[in-house]
């Protein structure tokens, strides 16, 4: 078995990632972790406390590594319009990188956030901050219409999350002939284009009379 010294976060880390996307935060059993990641279970312990503190560090990581990216991208010089296109790129280059993460958000969606503390929160709630400085970037230069930020980050991030995710279901129907595949590089190409027609300034702005 490791030793303590041989036996990195990132290593027990990556088998709790498996082991969430599979089977969600109430599913996962710490033991199946432990094994996955190839320590005994007071090895794991030993880093982490508890399944839960590995749940909330994943998704913190993540968050923030989200965040970092496209604060990034704001603080930069490019036109705010090539920064939105920018910013979708590296959304669905997150995902790409970090396969789990499409399950867990959508598992942790239908539980509305029970297992979300504050600091997981605050981390997340930097990702549709930074993307908002993108889009008020662009308002105020005259590059976008009046987008409402929050709704803008939306309308970008449910479909790459979704995408992903469905992707073992588009698989199969595709095996079956049921349907054609959509390479995610085209799928993100479409994406960047429907936002960048939805933020033209020249398109009338359509508010709810309800």
């Amino acid at each position: 078995m490791p030793r303590a010294a041989r036996v990195s976060q990132d290593q027990i880390l990556a088998a709790a990632a498996a082991e969430f996307a599979e089977r969600g935060f109430a599913g996962a059993r710490v033991d199946r972790i432990a094994r996955r990641a190839r320590v005994n279970k007071a090895m794991l312990y030993y880093h982490f406390t508890s399944k839960q503190q590995l749940y909330r560090t994943l998704l913190r990581r993540s968050f923030t590594l989200a965040s970092t990216r496209l604060r990034a991208i704001a603080d930069g010089n490019a036109a705010p319009a090539d920064k939105v296109r920018d910013a979708i790129a590296a959304f669905a280059s997150l995902i790409r990188e970090h396969a789990f993460l499409p399950s867990m958000m959508l598992r942790e969606v239908a539980d509305a956030g029970v297992h979300l503390d504050r600091e997981t929160l605050a981390a997340l709630a930097g990702v549709p901050r930074a993307f908002a400085a993108i889009v008020a970037e662009g308002v105020a230069s005259g590059a976008f219409r009046d987008v409402d930020p929050l709704s803008a980050y939306l309308t970008i991030i449910a479909p790459v999350i979704f995408f992903h995710a469905s992707a073992p279901i588009r698989q199969q129907l595709g095996a079956m002939h049921l349907m054609s595949g959509t390479a995610a590089a085209d799928f993100v190409d479409h994406v960047q284009e429907s936002v960048q027609r939805a933020f033209a300034p020249d398109r009338p702005l359509r508010r709810s009379t309800r």
